[in-house]
């Protein structure tokens, strides 16, 4: 019979190594290397017992439909893709005290209000403690079955020898400890195991189990990789701690679209919902300011409108700055690179600030267009046209490409009382749609958004 051996793993990537070092090789994390005790080796070969034969079925047979459980929270349901599916695990990440707890705690109380049996398990707080937020917030008349523990088997045993809960919020995975592994909670092993017992839990029920994770100071969920795979949904918890806006974001998820954000406020109540976040990312009542574009963007299957600052001031020789706030700064220096090859804007001895407004971050190509020309309006001392939104791909030769979903960038440009738009030509293989009451400007080069700036800019 094999022994079970040492080992050591590293707490922020998983990797492990046969002897403890103090820095881990595969992620450069200091200090992030423990020792775990690894299982018995299985046999190297199955002898001659047969396992059971499993059976294959058709693609087009008959199943059930999973009906969803919506919580009435409607940009909770939207990220989650229409509801919680029964049977499925969640795992929602984010910063430390940006309001993870909260937002679950009203998601289980708005489920057990429309009659769906929650069960709330707290490793990090005591009763009481949720009780507070729950008076703080409104919620303590909902019929929530709050626990504190961290022992995994009491929470199973409990689970399954009472009817099974419809949902389950388990704050957070760090905290659960598994009495059969040697290590302490939140090591790589203890969040590994006790996630794939809970999930083996809500499979078998049809729980939805909904788990709490922590993020390590890069930003990514601490514990090991696989826990992202594990889970049928991750959701991110953005936002600044300047700012009252949140966002949940839906990184992964087997029951609906990826991409998908949901919008919150942060009040003293709570968190409240914006149903049009397109509002708050634009300030119609402010005059027209050199720097500032509006880009027409898709978050999910939802466009939001969301205001793109620039300022472009002189620098000291040699050494320009660069500082980004809400977008890939790869992508900024590509785009500074293109004006100033292909359209003759000379920006590289200047200092460039960019920002997205409200605190949201922008990953689609399709900004690129917007940044440029909040950067030509800075570099000018010019402002756009106060009711123009633009939206378009910029390649390396300065060609602008056209972006998806155009149509519906420029619908919901007009519903908010924009009456012009600078755009690509669109794709006609897509069958893209032209936004109604709306004029657009179709560019084709970057040069077509230069020239609607002074020949000043141009480099002699």
């Amino acid at each position: 019979m094999a022994r079970a051996e040492k080992r050591f793993v590293c707490d922020a990537c998983g990797a492990a190594r046969p002897r403890w070092a103090g820095r881990c090789d595969a992620c450069g994390a200091w200090n992030s290397i423990v020792e775990e005790v690894s299982r018995a080796a299985p046999p190297r070969g199955l002898g001659t017992a047969k396992g059971r034969r499993i059976e294959f079925l058709p693609l087009d047979g008959p199943g059930a439909v999973l009906a969803r459980r919506e919580c009435g929270i409607g940009e909770i349901d939207r990220v989650v893709g229409g509801g919680f599916v029964p049977g499925s695990s969640v795992l929602l990440a984010g910063d430390p005290g940006i309001g993870k707890s909260t937002l679950l705690l009203q998601a289980a109380s708005a489920l057990a209000v429309r009659g769906t049996r929650v069960a709330y398990v707290s490793g990090e707080e005591g009763i009481e403690q949720i009780r507070m937020r729950a008076a703080r917030t409104g919620l303590a008349g909902a019929p929530v079955g709050l626990a504190a523990a961290i022992d995994v088997r009491d929470i199973l045993t409990t689970l399954e020898d009472d009817a099974p809960p419809d949902m389950v919020v388990v704050d957070s995975i760090q905290t659960m400890y598994l009495d059969t592994l040697d290590s302490a909670p939140g090591t790589v092993a203890q969040v590994r195991g006790a996630a794939q017992e809970l999930i083996r839990l809500a499979k078998r029920t049809g729980t939805v189990l909904v788990l709490v994770g922590h993020v390590t100071k890069e930003g990514q969920i601490a514990g090991p990789r696989v826990l992202e795979h594990m889970v049928d949904c991750v959701l991110y918890f953005e936002g600044e701690r300047g700012h009252q806006f949140r966002i949940v974001r839906a990184i992964k998820n087997r029951f609906g679209p990826t991409d998908e954000i949901g919008v919150f406020e942060m009040t003293d109540r709570g968190l409240v919902e914006i149903p049009n976040p397109s509002s708050l990312f634009v300030d119609p009542e402010r005059g027209p300011v050199p720097g500032a574009a509006v880009f027409a963007g898709v978050e999910g299957s939802r466009p939001v409108l969301v205001e793109i600052q620039a300022l472009v001031a002189p620098g000291p020789a040699g050494s320009p700055r660069r500082t980004v706030v809400g977008w890939d700064a790869g992508r900024l220096a590509m785009v500074l690179a293109v004006l100033e090859a292909r359209a003759g804007l000379r920006l590289s001895v200047c200092d460039v600030y960019l920002n997205v407004a409200g605190g949201l971050r922008i990953t689609e190509p399709a900004a690129d267009l917007a940044v440029a020309a909040a950067l030509a309006s800075s570099a000018a001392g010019r402002a756009l046209d106060q009711g123009a939104v633009i939206f378009g791909e910029i390649g390396l030769a300065g060609e602008v490409r056209p972006v998806s979903q155009g149509g519906a960038r420029l619908k919901e440009a007009a519903k908010l009382g924009f009456s012009h738009a600078l755009a690509p030509v669109p794709d006609t293989a897509r069958g893209e749609a032209e936004g109604p009451g709306i004029a657009v400007t179709r560019l084709t080069h970057v040069r077509d958004l230069v020239a609607l700036f002074p020949a000043s800019l141009e480099t002699p």
